[in-house]
């Protein structure tokens, strides 16, 4: 059984009880509070003026308790060490301390600090107001906060600002004391001099009554080393991680400016592999490579040999080019076939191509010449692809433009044969005479406005050309998936078709070489097999005729 990992607020309240000083950074977002763990740090300051400036306003309570909380938790998610928030004077009075309290505790926070200005506070080194809250109001707010606190070890560290508001040594040691009886765990003693010297006084006057924690922004000159010997405990830099990040951004921005180019400071700045470390790159690749199970990849072959010379209206334009390199607004039918499947992560695609195949060039897309494309029809050029026909696989004819919602519908199929088919056929009916049709176990209902399918799941019982009037339910759409069983039956039943039709037809082809997809499905219904349908209404064309062909382009302007 694993030790479970130890409380943050564990960890900070042991330092406390250990010798030495603790020292903590300031920071305003996960990559800042890596960066302080990173240069061994014992533990983050969520600095309130860090935040503040990350977004761009004063450091004047003028975000939420929530927003604060946020970056804190972000912080405290990015680092293994305690993270200690700076919490301003509690967002309120003695009710919103407590609510405080149980938010930051709950988001792992090791402890808070709270000071005792009143609501809204201004940054102690804005000179003006700086208003004290009354040390009873103070006291109670100390009270309500260690009321509610569960864990035994999380800290409520109380911030004395009498120092920062001039109300002298007698003032702030007699709230300090008041605080200390209330249950505050620490002192942070605050000071604006330019010179410790204050604290110092302070720290002789305490005579260690409970542990100082003290932030030397203004008195930068004194050493940690120093601070420890004078009986500090924990020392908070408060505020350099966003003041040297101002500064590295402002002197790189203008460098990029003046030049033109980020060639002059690319040394100047982290490289794109330590950002990539400070992301946890290595550690997400090294999980990945441990714990991803990527789904089975799916292979695309798109039959494309023939050359359309049946089809008169498109015999000009198709003389030169092949189906899948024809222009629709600025991008060949390829290409959009090839963005809609990317879209869903499909990447191995292949082409067999035929009639001007050596056009057929695209990135991303392999090209296999079916040779014999003159002699055949698709069947054959499918099988150009034998060692694509391995897995997953869809096919899809090259003349097919869809929408991925069409395609990613047919992938949910849990049959081992799929056909994407659609009952509003009898729009086109007429004008396409080698329409392929389907027959099904189960015939869509029509009304005058919806067309119902009556099974969830339904089943071709004929498919191709030649199905007669009365039986036509769906058309084809010239897109098929086959899982991987589905894939090896494919083949299976291919070759045994191929040896017993080898000199007589095959169903509505004159012989085997000139078979369809549609006459080897036709054959494996007969013989038992289940194909399954997946009725769409609407997401795809055809690019069959120069109609088709126009309205393509007017549909896909611009896209």
């Amino acid at each position: 059984m694993s030790q479970q990992k130890e409380n943050k607020a564990s960890q900070l309240r042991k330092m406390f009880k250990k010798k030495g000083i603790i020292r903590i950074v300031g920071a305003h977002d996960g990559l800042s509070a890596k960066l302080v763990e990173k240069n061994g740090f014992d533990g983050v300051w969520a600095s309130g003026l860090e935040i503040s400036t990350s977004f761009a306003v004063p450091d004047a309570n003028i975000l939420t308790m929530s927003q604060y909380l946020e970056v804190a938790k972000t912080m405290n998610d990015a680092v293994s060490i305690p993270i200690v928030a700076d919490c301003d004077t509690g967002y309120g009075n003695s009710n919103n301390v407590m609510y405080m309290v149980k938010k930051y505790e709950s988001a792992g926070i090791a402890a808070v600090v709270i000071e005792d200005k009143q609501f809204p506070k201004v940054n102690s080194f804005i000179p003006g107001r700086q208003e004290l809250a009354p040390l009873s109001e103070f006291v109670g707010k100390i009270l309500a906060a260690k009321s509610v606190q569960e864990h035994p070890d999380f800290m409520v560290i109380a911030r004395v600002e009498a120092l920062i508001a001039g109300w002298g040594q007698e003032e702030a040691l007699r709230r300090a004391n008041a605080y200390v009886d209330a249950g505050a765990d620490a002192i942070l003693i605050h000071s604006k001099s330019k010179t410790p010297d204050e604290i110092i006084e302070f720290i002789h006057a305490w005579n260690n009554k409970s542990p100082l924690v003290v932030v030397p922004t203004t008195y930068s000159a004194v050493t940690a080393e120093e601070l420890e010997k004078l009986g500090i405990k924990m020392v908070i830099y408060a505020n350099h991680g966003i003041r040297a990040s101002i500064k590295a951004m402002d002197m790189t921005f203008g460098a990029i400016a003046a030049y033109g180019t980020t060639k002059p400071i690319e040394k100047e700045i982290a490289s794109m592999e330590e950002v990539f470390e400070l992301q946890g790159m290595s550690v997400m690749k090294l999980m990945e490579k441990k714990y991803y199970r990527p789904q089975e990849p799916i292979k695309v072959i798109i039959p494309a040999a023939g050359s359309y010379e049946d089809e008169i209206s498109l015999k000009d334009i198709m003389q030169d080019i092949p189906m899948p390199m024809i222009d629709i607004s600025g991008k060949s039918l390829l290409q959009r076939q090839q963005e809609t499947l990317n879209t869903l992560s499909i990447q191995d695609i292949t082409v067999v191509g035929g009639h001007r195949g050596d056009k057929i060039q695209l990135d991303g897309v392999a090209v296999i010449q079916n040779n014999d494309y003159k002699n055949t029809r698709d069947l054959e050029s499918i099988m150009c692809a034998r060692d694509k026909l391995e897995g997953k696989v869809l096919i899809c004819y090259s003349d097919i433009l869809f929408d991925a919602d069409v395609i990613d519908k047919l992938l949910k199929s849990m049959a081992d044969i799929s056909i994407l088919a659609d009952p509003t056929y009898v729009e086109r009916a007429g004008k396409k005479p080698d329409m392929d049709l389907v027959s099904a176990e189960n015939p869509p209902v029509f009304n005058k406005r919806r067309i119902l399918s009556v099974a969830k799941t339904n089943y071709a019982v004929k498919i191709g050309t030649d199905i007669p009037e009365e039986q036509r339910h769906y058309e084809w759409t010239g897109i098929t998936f086959l899982s991987s069983a589905g894939t090896q039956k494919i083949k299976d039943w291919y070759e045994k078709s191929k040896i017993k039709y080898a000199n007589r037809p095959f169903h509505t082809a004159p012989n085997f070489k000139q078979a369809s997809l549609t006459d080897l499905l036709q054959e494996m219904i007969d013989g038992g097999e289940k194909v399954a349908i997946v009725e769409i209404t609407s997401g795809w064309m055809e690019v069959h005729t120069m109609e088709n062909y126009k309205l393509s382009c007017e549909l896909l302007a611009g896209k």
